[in-house]
């Protein structure tokens, strides 16, 4: 059963979050069950994988960045929610134990969304001999959405994919949590907050929502708690959660144990970004430490991988496997410093060591998927390679018309306007586009080199093309037929041509640290997902098993079982999930 309360103590409204096993909740009503995997029976359209290197959307998603950065305090709603209740909720199996799912990065491309949310709701998995009953928890650890948080991507590449794969809520009612990661925060969380906050029904197919703003506390089995954080994108924590959570730590114990989940796991990009735990590190030190608990694990998700790193205190965890594209791991660092050295956050707290215990996939795998970008960037990114091949007819046709001026005149001028602004825009280009991992992080020497020696590399392809297409009679024909060749035939095959540059430049950027992102968003891989679930007994150990899927599903058919809470559609090929390292005991 669950005890939802308010921070003093005092039983919340009727509309509490309902939890395993409570009975004074209406369960939803069974939704109809579609015949087909038409958009208009399922009620929500399945979305490929966003092409993170459209032109388009490279545009748009710099221009929300870059709005973030300068007006996300204008759009931090965090300080109005201090109008909303002040929910502590308590979550309880049962047994007196308690099954918890975390799964992050989940609304992308709707292939490997469903294969992860099916397995979540799948009554009971059998992974590498463990018997896994379906989890009475479930929390979401950020960006539940991709690119950005408009109402109907959040229907399309996250609801829809979730309510496909539990209808209705089984016997046990599985309560939900979401935590909000950047790409929430992109609207100033207004979607996040109709969807998982403020919604009228609670339900998000067969779970019910459960938290009453953008961050929570859950009080689980054996003094275990769970908090979810909101630092929107790292920048700070506002007063009333700052509020709220003073309320949790009067209820915390120097028995407690605490579970932290974060929208990104800073304690990594510390590293090229020093200052980026701070904000994790205060809110342990100044809300849990001083009530005598312990934070014995951080969760988080952001990087789109499995990694655990192990120390002396605590578990650090990123399982970023929801859905979205697969981040390398072989670029990880082996052993890290939380707080990091040299930081606010290290002269208020000591120093800890750190190593990196398991990573899925596997280091040698992660390189092998690098590879990949030599085939993967033009087939999977058309709308980028078209890009490339324009930028290289403009400078073709500039570089063209400053030879055939110098043939035709005894002027041997060198000079071009429409020349000079290409080659600036080509070499500044090139050079901001070699950029850390993570926002924020500081540019060093390597990045200007990378930059630039990559900027020069397709201003010699240019000059190629260019002495290329003056050896070809298309340049003498009449106008317009020189450009019509120039588009038809040259822009093309350049373009073609300068996306295998970019691939070339991206694998070898990456093995320097740089660009690893794109290195990986260019190729789009689906598969190598995974998601953590989390055994509470009560007497208090807390196992935690890292679920893996080497290869998503990609053919779905109409599940023919009528039953309400059954999956709608069913792979064709089953899935075969299992573990990404032994289970990780805590005490």
């Amino acid at each position: 059963m669950t005890d939802d309360r308010a921070p003093d103590g005092s039983p919340d409204q009727p509309d509490a979050a309902p939890g395993p096993g409570r009975p004074d909740v209406e369960a939803p009503r069974a939704a109809r069950r579609p015949r087909s995997t038409d958009p208009l029976e399922l009620g929500f359209t399945p979305r490929k994988p966003v092409p993170w290197l459209a032109p388009f959307l490279l545009i748009s998603t710099g221009i929300r960045t870059l709005l973030a950065m300068l007006f996300g305090a204008y759009l931090d709603k965090r300080e109005l929610q201090n109008a909303l209740d002040a929910r502590i909720s308590r979550q309880v199996g049962p047994d007196g134990g308690l099954w918890l799912d975390y799964v992050a990065d989940l609304g992308d491309g709707f292939n490997a969304t469903y294969s992860i949310a099916y397995l979540l709701a799948q009554p009971e998995l059998t992974v590498d001999g463990h018997r896994l009953p379906r989890a009475q928890t479930l929390v979401m650890g950020g960006d539940q959405v991709y690119p950005s948080a408009a109402y109907e991507a959040y229907e399309d590449r996250c609801k829809g994919p979730y309510q496909a794969a539990l209808p209705v809520a089984p016997p046990e009612r599985p309560t939900l949590f979401a935590v909000p990661g950047n790409h929430d925060w992109y609207d100033g969380l207004t979607a996040f907050l109709r969807l998982f906050v403020r919604s009228r029904d609670r339900n998000f197919g067969g779970w019910t929502t459960g938290q009453s703003r953008s961050y929570f506390a859950v009080q689980l089995p054996a003094d275990w708690w769970l908090i979810g954080l909101d630092d929107q994108s790292g920048s700070y924590l506002d007063d009333p959660q700052l509020s709220y959570f003073d309320e949790v730590a009067r209820k915390l114990t120097p028995q407690s144990r605490v579970i932290v989940a974060v929208p990104a796991p800073t304690w990594v990009k510390a590293a090229d970004h020093p200052t980026a735990y701070d904000s994790v590190d205060y809110f342990i030190r100044t809300i849990i430490t001083p009530t005598g608990a312990q934070v014995r694990l951080l969760l988080s998700g952001d990087l789109h991988h499995y990694a655990r790193y192990a120390g002396p205190e605590r578990q650090l965890i990123t399982c970023g496997g929801g859905g979205a594209y697969l981040y390398p791991t072989h670029e990880l660092p082996e052993r890290i410093e939380v707080p990091p050295r040299d930081t606010l956050a290290r002269r208020a707290s000591r120093t800890r060591p750190y190593d990196l215990a398991a990573c899925y996939p596997d280091r040698a795998r992660s390189r092998r998927y690098g590879w990949g970008i030599l085939g993967r960037l033009p087939l999977r990114n058309p709308g980028f390679a078209t890009l490339l091949g324009t930028l290289h007819t403009l400078l073709m046709l500039a570089m063209a018309g400053v030879v055939t001026n110098r043939a035709g005149t005894s002027e041997q001028r060198l000079f071009s306007v429409p020349l000079m602004i290409m080659l600036v825009v080509t070499l500044l280009g090139a050079a901001f586009f070699a950029k850390p991992p993570s926002a924020g992080g500081k540019r060093h020497a390597r990045h200007w080199i990378l930059g630039v020696s990559h900027g020069l590399a397709h201003l010699a392809l240019a000059a190629a093309g260019t002495w290329a297409w003056l050896k070809l009679p298309f340049y003498e024909w009449p106008w317009p037929l020189p450009a019509v060749a120039a588009a038809v035939l040259y822009g093309p095959v350049l373009g073609l041509v300068a996306a295998e540059l970019v691939a070339v430049y991206l694998l070898v950027a990456g093995s320097f640290g740089v660009n690893v992102n794109e290195l990986f968003a260019g190729q789009g891989i689906e598969d190598a997902k995974a998601f953590l679930r989390l055994r509470i007994d009560p007497d208090g150990t807390l196992t935690i098993y890292p679920v893996a899927v080497d290869r998503v599903s990609r053919d779905w058919q109409v599940n023919p079982d009528q039953t309400p809470h059954a999956p709608w559609l069913l792979p064709k090929t089953p899935l075969t999930p299992h573990l990404a390292e032994p289970p990780i005991t805590l005490t």
